[in-house]
């Protein structure tokens, strides 16, 4: 044994890292900035102000919070957690809603989403999405009003824009799919009841941001390639965002084999609403998703299997955010029942030593 200053005893965790709280919040910002780019990209300036107004509200609710519970003000904010929040809220929010609905939803994140379970690390659920959840339900009219885009209002008419341009607002693709009449069975009827928003031209402008929704809907390639980033830097579990995609994929196409007229493609699925938003950022969060590799797997699956429940026999035509929520509840079983026996471990039965 080592004598003296060599000997250092100290409680758990054991396995440390170098990483910081705000170096790993920076990282999640760099990661998440290319979709909140397209998205100013393509709904102007009224989405740098929606981004602007969640992040700063963020902040200054955190910041008010931490006064009236005097707690270190600087020291909670400068973590930069509530600035990932209010851009996460921002991004889950329409270039539409009006400021006093970003500052709604930066209260219900901050104060009922983090804050009220004792801040940074013991939330249960992820905050932006109590937040959306919230306002969905508090506000349903504000959180289903879509602009189009600058490019959509600009260019010609076309098959693709009469489905979903309408005035100063439209309807997202979800939307359509979600009031289009279904037709059951394979026969060639059913399988064009999604040809207006279900084929080439249309899955092209769904990767690269050309539709209406919310600000991280836009763009499936920038969603992407910021979760490549936070695989490299190893800030989340590739095997959430694998596992909720493939489930999606899994269920709609099987579902779209036997009965196309019930719901679109897989593809369709993957590339609108908030499926790669939510699978790359929000189901990734470290506070509220499993810590085990198998768990991981059964967290993913069951947030794509909620998802696409609610997509195609649910009320409403977007599950994520209902399936994460729902998700995050069940993670300490999940967490229970997949981790693996400690090292040494000795269990004891009927007064005999087992391991």
């Amino acid at each position: 044994m080592p004598k003296g200053d060599r000997l250092v005893l100290s409680s758990s965790p054991h396995l440390r890292t170098e990483d910081r709280v705000s170096l790993v919040m920076l990282k999640v910002l760099i990661a998440l900035a290319p979709t909140a780019v397209v998205a100013i990209w393509f709904f102007g300036w009224p989405a740098l102000r929606v981004l602007l107004c969640t992040t700063i509200f963020c902040v200054g609710a955190e910041a008010l919070w931490c006064a009236m519970a005097r707690k270190p003000v600087w020291g909670t904010i400068r973590d930069g957690s509530a600035m990932v929040t209010g851009l996460l809220l921002g991004l889950n929010l329409s270039a539409g809603i009006p400021w006093y609905g970003c500052l709604l939803g930066a209260l219900l994140a901050i104060w009922l989403g983090k804050q009220v379970f004792g801040g940074l690390g013991h939330n249960p659920f992820n905050p932006a999405l109590v937040a959306r959840v919230g306002l969905l339900i508090a506000l349903p009219a504000m959180m289903t009003t879509w602009v189009p885009t600058r490019q959509m209002a600009a260019q010609p008419e076309t098959e693709y824009t009469r489905v979903f341009y309408d005035g100063v607002t439209c309807a997202t693709p979800l939307g359509v799919v979600g009031t289009t009449p279904k037709v059951m069975g394979r026969t060639p009827e059913a399988q064009q009841t999604f040809a207006a928003v279900d084929n080439p031209t249309a899955l092209k402008n769904y990767f690269w941001g050309n539709l209406g929704g919310s600000l991280g809907e836009c763009s499936a390639a920038a969603l992407l390639l910021g979760g490549i980033l936070l695989v490299i830097w190893r800030l989340i579990n590739w095997r959430i965002p694998v596992a909720f995609l493939g489930t999606v994929f899994i269920i709609t196409g099987i579902v779209h084999h036997w009965a196309p007229g019930l719901t679109p493609s897989p593809l369709f699925h993957l590339l609108t609403g908030g499926v790669m938003l939510g699978a790359i950022f929000m189901a990734t969060d470290m506070v509220t998703s499993p810590m085990t590799r198998r768990g991981a797997l059964i967290f993913g699956a069951g947030c794509g299997l909620v998802t696409s429940v609610i997509r195609i026999w649910g009320n409403y035509p977007e599950g994520v955010s209902f399936a994460i929520l729902f998700m995050n509840a069940l993670v300490p079983l999940i967490d229970r029942a997949c981790v693996r026996r400690p090292f040494g471990y000795v269990r004891y039965r009927g007064g005999e030593e087992s391991k």
